[in-house]
């Protein structure tokens, strides 16, 4: 478990622009329970992958379409709610940090760590706006 005050600007970072944190079981089922389009990101304190997520995440939103909700995990933070969206994810394996995108409660698109690292807010954010040209 990290400490409140290393992890509260990486909240704050995705609160601030509308995504709400979940956290527990009963939360992240209830979000994809809601049908529509939910936007999961699973934040994270590593600073090579979850520097660009949380900002291409943002950066996404700017564009016409968007999904109707906004939410985030705390990966070692919301153990709970972390280990509920993660299953959802399957057959993904867990990775930190990871954006998924949902319609009507199911996967319909991943970002793993992997697509994640190395890449700019940029790329990140044009890869889920392609998603939601698609699905949104």
């Amino acid at each position: 478990m990290y400490p409140e005050e290393l992890v509260a600007p990486m909240r704050q970072e995705l609160t601030a622009v509308g995504f709400k944190e979940l956290k527990n079981t009963e939360d992240v089922q209830n979000i994809l329970k809601q049908g529509g389009t939910t936007l999961m990101v699973v934040n994270s304190v590593c600073g090579c992958a979850a520097g660009t997520a949380r900002p291409g995440a943002v950066l996404s939103l700017q564009h016409d379409k968007k999904p109707a909700n906004l939410t985030t995990v705390f990966a070692g933070v919301d153990t709970e709610a972390t280990q509920a969206a993660r299953a959802e994810m399957v057959p993904f394996p867990p990775s930190s940090p990871s954006i998924a995108l949902f319609k009507n409660g199911e996967l319909v698109h991943m970002l793993e760590r992997h697509h994640i690292e190395g890449r700019s807010a940029e790329m990140i954010a044009n890869n889920l706006i392609g998603a939601y040209e698609e699905f949104c």
